[in-house]
Protein backbone atom coordinates (compact mmCIF):
# COMPACT_ATOMS: atom_id res chain seq x y z
CA UNK A 1 0.00 0.00 0.00
CA UNK A 2 2.77 2.54 0.59
CA UNK A 3 3.61 2.43 -3.20
CA UNK A 4 0.39 3.21 -3.86
CA UNK A 5 -0.24 5.98 -1.17
CA UNK A 6 2.95 7.40 -3.06
CA UNK A 7 1.18 7.71 -6.23
CA UNK A 8 -1.81 10.14 -3.97
CA UNK A 9 0.75 11.85 -2.94
CA UNK A 10 2.38 12.66 -6.16
CA UNK A 11 -0.77 13.50 -7.22
CA UNK A 12 -1.52 16.15 -4.84
CA UNK A 13 1.37 17.65 -5.72
CA UNK A 14 1.01 17.43 -8.96
CA UNK A 15 -2.64 19.23 -8.98
CA UNK A 16 -1.05 21.99 -6.99
CA UNK A 17 1.64 22.49 -9.46
CA UNK A 18 -0.79 23.04 -12.27
CA UNK A 19 -2.40 25.92 -11.03
CA UNK A 20 -6.12 27.02 -12.45
CA UNK A 21 -6.22 24.92 -15.35
CA UNK A 22 -8.64 22.68 -14.12
CA UNK A 23 -11.51 25.25 -14.05
CA UNK A 24 -10.89 25.27 -17.55
CA UNK A 25 -10.85 21.71 -18.11
CA UNK A 26 -14.13 21.37 -16.49
CA UNK A 27 -15.79 23.04 -19.03
CA UNK A 28 -14.84 21.35 -21.88
CA UNK A 29 -11.98 19.87 -24.14
CA UNK A 30 -11.11 20.66 -27.28
CA UNK A 31 -7.78 19.03 -28.59
CA UNK A 32 -6.65 20.26 -31.89
CA UNK A 33 -4.05 16.75 -31.93
CA UNK A 34 -5.31 12.90 -31.90
CA UNK A 35 -2.18 10.62 -31.06
CA UNK A 36 -1.91 6.65 -31.77
CA UNK A 37 1.05 5.67 -29.88
CA UNK A 38 2.07 2.59 -28.28
CA UNK A 39 1.17 1.44 -25.01
CA UNK A 40 4.88 1.60 -23.68
CA UNK A 41 5.47 3.06 -20.12
CA UNK A 42 8.89 4.86 -21.86
CA UNK A 43 6.55 7.14 -24.31
CA UNK A 44 4.56 9.60 -22.14
CA UNK A 45 2.21 11.02 -25.31
CA UNK A 46 1.66 14.48 -23.57
CA UNK A 47 4.97 15.17 -21.95
CA UNK A 48 6.97 14.37 -25.56
CA UNK A 49 5.53 17.30 -27.05
CA UNK A 50 5.41 19.28 -24.28
CA UNK A 51 1.97 20.02 -24.09
CA UNK A 52 -1.09 20.06 -21.09
CA UNK A 53 -4.14 18.10 -20.00
CA UNK A 54 -7.02 18.99 -22.38
CA UNK A 55 -4.36 19.79 -25.32
CA UNK A 56 -4.02 15.77 -26.86
CA UNK A 57 -6.62 13.66 -27.14
CA UNK A 58 -4.52 9.96 -27.03
CA UNK A 59 -5.43 6.83 -27.77
CA UNK A 60 -2.74 4.10 -27.17
CA UNK A 61 -1.98 0.27 -27.13
CA UNK A 62 0.56 -2.21 -27.94
CA UNK A 63 2.82 -1.69 -31.14
CA UNK A 64 0.30 1.37 -31.95
CA UNK A 65 -1.98 -0.58 -34.35
CA UNK A 66 -4.69 1.02 -36.49
CA UNK A 67 -6.77 -2.30 -37.17
CA UNK A 68 -9.53 -2.29 -38.89
CA UNK A 69 -11.77 -4.08 -36.19
CA UNK A 70 -10.34 -2.93 -33.01
CA UNK A 71 -13.38 -0.91 -32.05
CA UNK A 72 -11.93 0.82 -29.52
CA UNK A 73 -9.43 2.83 -31.82
CA UNK A 74 -11.82 2.92 -34.28
CA UNK A 75 -14.50 4.88 -31.84
CA UNK A 76 -11.74 6.95 -30.55
CA UNK A 77 -10.75 8.20 -33.85
CA UNK A 78 -14.49 8.82 -34.59
CA UNK A 79 -14.77 10.86 -31.74
CA UNK A 80 -12.45 12.99 -32.47
CA UNK A 81 -13.07 13.69 -35.88
CA UNK A 82 -16.45 13.88 -35.32
CA UNK A 83 -17.11 15.03 -32.34
CA UNK A 84 -14.16 16.81 -31.35
CA UNK A 85 -12.77 17.89 -34.62
CA UNK A 86 -9.47 17.52 -33.91
CA UNK A 87 -7.19 18.43 -36.80
CA UNK A 88 -4.11 16.36 -37.16
CA UNK A 89 -3.95 13.07 -36.10
CA UNK A 90 -0.86 11.48 -35.47
CA UNK A 91 0.40 7.48 -35.36
CA UNK A 92 3.89 7.65 -33.29
CA UNK A 93 5.75 4.34 -32.76
CA UNK A 94 9.19 4.22 -31.52
CA UNK A 95 12.36 2.10 -31.31
CA UNK A 96 13.33 -0.72 -29.09
CA UNK A 97 9.41 -1.17 -29.36
CA UNK A 98 8.56 -4.61 -27.92
CA UNK A 99 6.25 -5.40 -29.47
CA UNK A 100 7.61 -4.75 -33.02
CA UNK A 101 10.57 -6.98 -32.01
CA UNK A 102 8.39 -10.12 -30.66
CA UNK A 103 6.84 -10.16 -33.66
CA UNK A 104 9.73 -9.65 -36.11
CA UNK A 105 11.51 -12.47 -33.62
CA UNK A 106 8.33 -14.48 -33.97
CA UNK A 107 8.12 -15.09 -29.81
CA UNK A 108 5.55 -16.66 -28.12
CA UNK A 109 3.75 -14.65 -25.52
CA UNK A 110 0.50 -15.74 -25.34
CA UNK A 111 -2.83 -13.99 -26.24
CA UNK A 112 -0.49 -10.75 -27.85
CA UNK A 113 0.52 -13.10 -30.49
CA UNK A 114 -2.69 -12.62 -32.52
CA UNK A 115 -2.32 -9.10 -32.11
CA UNK A 116 1.20 -8.48 -33.18
CA UNK A 117 0.36 -10.86 -36.19
CA UNK A 118 -0.85 -7.30 -38.01
CA UNK A 119 2.94 -6.63 -37.56
CA UNK A 120 3.78 -9.78 -39.07
CA UNK A 121 1.91 -9.28 -41.96
CA UNK A 122 4.06 -5.75 -42.08
CA UNK A 123 6.83 -7.70 -42.07
CA UNK A 124 5.91 -9.93 -44.64
CA UNK A 125 4.77 -6.77 -46.65
CA UNK A 126 8.51 -5.51 -46.74
CA UNK A 127 10.74 -8.49 -46.39
CA UNK A 128 12.95 -7.04 -49.02
CA UNK A 129 13.54 -3.40 -46.81
CA UNK A 130 14.25 -6.24 -43.77
CA UNK A 131 17.76 -7.57 -44.37
CA UNK A 132 19.86 -5.31 -42.84
CA UNK A 133 21.75 -5.22 -39.03
CA UNK A 134 19.02 -2.72 -38.52
CA UNK A 135 15.80 -4.81 -39.11
CA UNK A 136 14.06 -4.28 -36.14
CA UNK A 137 14.45 -0.33 -36.25
CA UNK A 138 13.33 -0.67 -39.72
CA UNK A 139 10.25 -2.79 -38.88
CA UNK A 140 9.44 0.08 -36.45
CA UNK A 141 9.31 2.57 -38.81
CA UNK A 142 7.73 0.56 -41.71
CA UNK A 143 4.85 -0.10 -38.93
CA UNK A 144 4.16 3.82 -38.59
CA UNK A 145 3.50 4.10 -42.36
CA UNK A 146 1.31 1.17 -42.66
CA UNK A 147 -0.87 1.94 -39.77
CA UNK A 148 -0.69 5.40 -40.87
CA UNK A 149 -2.11 3.93 -44.29
CA UNK A 150 -4.72 2.00 -42.22
CA UNK A 151 -5.97 5.52 -40.36
CA UNK A 152 -6.66 7.08 -43.95
CA UNK A 153 -8.07 4.30 -44.97
CA UNK A 154 -11.14 4.21 -42.42
CA UNK A 155 -14.29 5.51 -43.32
CA UNK A 156 -14.13 7.78 -40.66
CA UNK A 157 -11.10 9.82 -42.14
CA UNK A 158 -12.48 9.35 -45.91
CA UNK A 159 -15.69 10.98 -44.85
CA UNK A 160 -14.07 13.60 -43.08
CA UNK A 161 -11.84 14.40 -46.09
CA UNK A 162 -15.32 14.07 -48.56
CA UNK A 163 -17.35 16.90 -46.61
CA UNK A 164 -14.12 19.34 -46.62
CA UNK A 165 -13.22 18.72 -43.36
CA UNK A 166 -9.60 20.09 -42.12
CA UNK A 167 -7.85 16.67 -41.25
CA UNK A 168 -4.33 15.71 -41.73
CA UNK A 169 -2.37 12.71 -40.75
CA UNK A 170 1.10 12.25 -40.07
CA UNK A 171 3.74 9.83 -39.32
CA UNK A 172 6.08 10.08 -36.73
CA UNK A 173 8.98 7.98 -34.79
CA UNK A 174 9.96 8.36 -31.16
CA UNK A 175 13.78 7.86 -30.04
CA UNK A 176 13.61 6.39 -26.50
CA UNK A 177 17.71 6.74 -26.30
CA UNK A 178 17.59 10.62 -27.32
CA UNK A 179 13.91 11.74 -27.00
CA UNK A 180 13.56 13.11 -30.30
CA UNK A 181 10.69 12.88 -32.47
CA UNK A 182 11.37 12.16 -36.01
CA UNK A 183 8.85 12.64 -38.73
CA UNK A 184 8.45 10.21 -41.51
CA UNK A 185 7.46 12.42 -43.72
CA UNK A 186 4.07 10.64 -44.57
CA UNK A 187 1.58 12.79 -44.24
CA UNK A 188 -1.73 13.68 -45.65
CA UNK A 189 -4.30 15.71 -46.09
CA UNK A 190 -6.66 13.89 -49.04
CA UNK A 191 -7.20 10.47 -50.29
CA UNK A 192 -5.18 11.17 -52.90
CA UNK A 193 -1.92 12.70 -51.65
CA UNK A 194 -2.33 9.54 -48.87
CA UNK A 195 -1.67 6.72 -51.65
CA UNK A 196 1.25 9.24 -52.91
CA UNK A 197 2.62 9.74 -49.66
CA UNK A 198 2.85 6.55 -48.91
CA UNK A 199 4.62 5.18 -51.91
CA UNK A 200 6.75 8.19 -51.21
CA UNK A 201 7.20 7.41 -47.05
CA UNK A 202 8.03 3.83 -48.24
CA UNK A 203 11.22 4.76 -51.01
CA UNK A 204 12.59 6.74 -48.47
CA UNK A 205 13.61 4.33 -46.34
Amino acid sequence: MDELNKLFENNRRWARNMGGIFKKLARQQAPRYLWIGCADSRVPANEIVGLLPGELFVHRNVANLVVHTDLNCLSVLQFGVDVLKIRHIIVCGHYGCSGVRAALMKERHGLVDNWLRHIQDVGQQHAARLRGTDRADRLCELNVIEQVANVCRTSIVEDAWARGQPLTVHGWIYGIQDGLLRDLKFTAASRAEAARAHRQAIERL
